[in-house]
């Protein structure tokens, strides 16, 4: 060890941090922390578009895949900062915490606030130039790596306003640098939704796609589009407004007939995925003003169980958005709001817009509160059905389903269960594991299809329940418990054919609905067995692409013989291990749910009740499909 004095203390000036641990700021350098940056410099035109000076933002991704940013709004200062003694465009560009939101004055709302971001893609970026329409005239400066190469230019002169930021990710910090046109689409259509009339154009010239959008219902319309595939109880969403003070107050709900709760919470524009008080508050109020209304107007029986508010959100779509002045959120992601005041308010407030939609339209209330206690009795007898359970676990000395084949070691941060289809891939699976770390549990026959079931009817279910015993952490939002989970790596690990592929959707739609914190911890897996054996005398190559096939056969030469995995079963237990279980040689895909929106979309389009939406969806992808198997 050296010794540790005052040398031992490294300073990194500018920006020289943001290079040196990138991850601390966009979170990693993959594919999610690139598309980071553009979303940084988005939001400080969303932050021009909250103050009310600007209605257009167009994203362009260029084919070599820089990025140009622009917004119609004031544009960036470009006078001398008395303290920086360089022109404040500059000092925005250049200088981490600087920036016009660390007062009420040049932004009441905002969802930047840290005033790290364009700074952070600067400094992140092989090149970086803004153009201001200012003053009068278009100012420019350019950047390399964060630190200017040009003093801030004067150049034509402009009656307009507005910024252009554009720059070109750093290949020294990204590995790859692709840009995604579904991640750019999907958080512009939602940052379109929660900014009602504001328009935003995506050109992207990698794939030659441009689109609009403008939502003039803004997030009225955002739920139309959530419930597109759903039939609704009541025929228009409720839309609820005010502002009180500083703070605005919006939101949207439509109660369908699903079994799933679908709640999205915003905070100046920022998804806040773990919720907050304004969520607490909107959950509060949707509870005590339906369970009140159907109590004044005789709807609730007293027979009937209570209602709780489970219950009343079974089948709900909504969104809930609040602006407010400097917010409070908890954690450095920013991904949950922690301001106490909001949530009175929002209680308030949403509580009086349902109370009165309810009194004008008593007939979609009416089937609201008959869906809730039908939601009830389903809740009890779930209940009903985990405490025979329990009793029968308990009558067990092992308290596991005799099909799980587990592992020797009882730490739960480095075991691993195995989750496959059928007793073939089953043995192939147990034979050739690690016994130690690794545990098999096979599945006989395809597993529910929870998002058309109730918990009731998904707790009768044999093949759930072996699941939810295996990994002991419970289900659903009520009793999943993290800290009894007994693997922390779960992988699912099906056939490479369609039939596969529908039990892997299945396994997904379950985790996703019903314990979806597994997503979120980084707990579940895709194993990716291969496709192709190439094989020439003792000679073996596994191909987990068409590509990879034609290559090694064309590498292996004449009389090569291919033979197509379509089952896990086909493969001996060695040959599974080296393929697909072997830590160090296997291919496993973390599942992660990066926009939730439209994750539950797709769920609700590829395994809903709706045919019709499933169809089209098949039709709009059928191009992209590779490896069918019919």
């Amino acid at each position: 060890m050296g010794e540790y004095n005052a040398s031992s203390i490294k300073v990194l000036k500018d920006l020289e941090g943001v290079r040196k641990r990138p991850a601390m700021y966009i979170g990693d350098t993959s594919e999610r922390g690139l598309h980071h940056l553009v979303f940084e410099v988005i939001d400080n035109s969303i932050d021009e578009a909250m103050a009310g000076h600007c209605d257009r933002i167009e994203v362009i991704v260029k084919k070599d895949n820089s990025v140009v940013v622009y917004d119609n709004g004031r544009g960036i200062p470009i006078d001398i900062h008395l303290d920086e003694k360089k022109a404040a465009v500059e000092v925005v560009m250049t200088t981490l915490h600087a920036g016009g939101k660390f007062d009420n004055k040049s932004y009441k709302v905002s969802g930047g606030l840290h005033g790290i971001g364009v700074s952070v893609v600067n400094a992140l970026s092989a090149w970086m130039e803004v153009q201001v329409s200012r003053d009068g005239y278009l100012w420019s400066q350019k950047y390399v790596r964060g630190k200017p190469v040009s003093k801030l230019k004067k150049g034509k002169e402009r009656k307009t306003t507005g910024t252009t930021t554009s720059f070109y990710p750093d290949e020294e910090i990204f590995s790859e640098i692709q840009f995604s046109y579904e991640i750019l689409a999907n958080k512009l259509r939602e940052l379109a939704f929660l900014n009602k009339g504001l328009r935003i154009k995506l050109n992207f010239e990698p794939d030659n796609k441009t689109v609009i959008f403008k939502y003039n219902g803004g997030i009225k319309e955002f739920i139309e589009y959530l419930d597109k595939n759903k039939r609704p109880i009541h025929k228009h969403p409720i839309y609820i407004h005010k502002k009180i003070d500083d703070c605005v107050i919006e939101a949207a709900l439509q109660f369908n007939d699903s079994y799933s709760e679908n709640i999205f919470s915003y905070a100046n524009n920022i998804n806040t995925i773990e919720g907050g008080t304004h969520l607490s508050g909107f959950k509060s109020a949707i509870t005590r003003a339906i369970n009140q209304y159907g109590k004044e107007h005789n709807l609730i029986k007293s027979s009937e169980p209570k209602l709780i508010g489970n219950d009343i959100r079974e089948g709900l779509t909504a969104v809930i958005s609040v602006n407010l002045p400097q917010p409070q959120f908890e954690g450095q992601t920013k991904t949950r709001l922690g301001d106490i005041e909001i949530k009175g308010l929002v209680e308030s407030v949403v509580g009086e817009g349902i109370s009165q939609y309810l009194e004008e339209h008593p007939a979609a209330a009416k089937k609201i509160i008959t869906e809730s206690e039908a939601a009830a009795r389903s809740r009890l007898a779930a209940k009903r059905a985990r405490d025979l359970t329990r009793r029968k676990s308990a009558l067990d000395s092992s308290n596991l389903p005799g099909k799980l084949a587990d592992c020797s070691s009882g730490n739960p941060e480095e075991t691993e269960l195995f989750i496959v289809e059928g007793d073939s891939a089953g043995g192939s699976a147990k034979q050739g594991r690690d016994r130690t770390f690794q545990a098999v549990l096979p599945l006989r026959g395809k597993i529910l299809n929870v998002e058309k079931s109730r918990l009731n009817k998904i707790l009768s279910n044999e093949t759930i329940r072996t699941l939810i015993s295996s990994l002991g952490a419970g289900i659903g939002d009520e009793e999943f418990n993290y800290k009894n989970l007994r693997y922390h790596k779960i992988i699912i690990m099906t056939d490479a054919d369609v039939d596969g592929a529908h039990i892997r959707t299945l396994l997904l739609t379950y985790f996703y609905r019903y314990a979806r914190e597994l997503i979120s911890r980084g707990n579940l897996f895709i194993a990716q067995p291969p496709l192709y054996g190439v094989k020439k005398g003792s000679t073996i190559e596994y191909a987990y692409s068409e590509k990879d096939m034609e290559r090694f056969a064309k590498r292996l030469g004449e009389n090569s013989k291919i033979q197509r995995y379509k089952g896990l079963g086909e493969m001996n237990p060695t040959q599974l291990w080296e393929t697909t279980m072997d830590p160090e040689k296997r291919v496993l895909r973390q599942v992660t749910v990066e926009d939730a929106v439209e994750a539950d979309r797709l769920f609700d389009i590829l395994m809903g009740t709706e045919v019709e939406p499933r169809r089209e969806f098949i039709l709009q992808n059928a191009e992209f499909v590779e490896n069918l198997d019919v």
